[in-house]
């Protein structure tokens, strides 16, 4: 894409800013809220380590403030790592706690197997059906969904982090709606750290089509703050009943697993860096199983 001009860079960069603006004034109103509550801790939960992955996303655009460059093989590298820690997280803190929640809810080891089945499948329909309705575009893949002249490309982008981001923060609240508060703190630092490589390949992927720096960067803190809302969305879910608990948990992977296999993985296999992108999927899955296993 041709770089930018300056006006078309201003009204977008404002309303980066107001947007952000806006999710900020909204997390602090629901904690105000969660400190009122007498059962809040799920709340206040979700709310903080959602917070803490937004933050991280925002960490990771230091090195594009700093104006220091990566070659094409280290972003699919750290693609590669996200993918890794996102897998480890559906398997070691969704789907394997979905299926003794439901064995504890008096479900057999096939009813069990059934639920957490039909979960991940819901899950991954339902990226899927916005990955078709909602217009986004990849950052090599180019443009996917329904078409829409009005959009302008920022947001096609802005939508496509989105649908990789909701799936972590909704991960974050179904963990911490469930009773083992430790196992969601681990999922919530591993999605962190994953969110570290990903707020910067989120940065320069923008800055490397001609988005000037700082919209790039406002676009990128932008993208993590859905994580937080949805962590609150997670735990309002739950909060329902706790028989939904194991079908969220199970969800949240599919959605998980839907990202991993239709979105980074493509991306991070079509510069020919196949075997960094792989060694670096291996890498997050290695980290996010320790941190799992350590602290759950």
């Amino acid at each position: 894409m041709s770089t930018l001009d300056g006006a078309q860079q201003t009204r977008p960069h404002y309303t980066v800013a107001i947007l952000i603006a806006v999710i900020i004034a909204v997390l602090i109103a629901v904690d105000i809220h969660a400190r009122s509550a007498e059962s809040s801790a799920a709340l206040r939960g979700a709310l903080w380590w959602g917070c803490m992955a937004a933050a991280a996303t925002s960490l990771g655009t230091l090195p594009v403030v700093l104006s220091i460059d990566f070659s094409q093989r280290a972003h699919d590298a750290m693609l590669g790592f996200g993918a890794g820690v996102m897998l480890a997280a559906s398997s070691f803190s969704l789907i394997l706690p979905a299926l003794s929640v439901a064995e504890g809810q008096g479900a057999t080891a096939w009813t069990a197997g059934l639920i957490v089945s039909c979960g991940i499948v819901l899950g991954a329909l339902m990226l899927l059906w916005l990955d078709k309705v909602l217009p986004h575009e990849h950052f090599i893949k180019g443009l996917e969904g329904a078409r829409s002249s009005k959009l302008r490309r920022v947001w096609l982008f802005v939508l496509a982090i989105c649908l990789h981001n909701f799936p972590e923060g909704l991960s974050i609240g179904v963990g911490f709606a469930g009773p083992d508060q430790i196992g969601g703190q681990a999922l919530a630092t591993g999605i962190s750290i994953q969110d570290i490589p990903e707020g910067l390949v989120v940065a320069l992927a923008l800055t490397s089509v001609g988005y000037g720096r700082w919209l790039a960067i406002g676009v990128a803190v932008l993208s993590g703050l859905i994580e937080p809302l949805a962590a609150l969305l997670g735990v309002v879910i739950i909060g329902l009943s706790l028989a939904l608990l194991p079908w969220g948990l199970a969800m949240a992977a599919g959605a998980m697993l839907f990202v991993i296999s239709h979105e980074i993985i493509p991306e991070s296999h079509r510069q020919g860096h196949e075997s960094a992108a792989t060694g670096g999927l291996i890498v997050g899955f290695v980290l996010m199983m320790l941190l799992d296993t350590a602290l759950g």
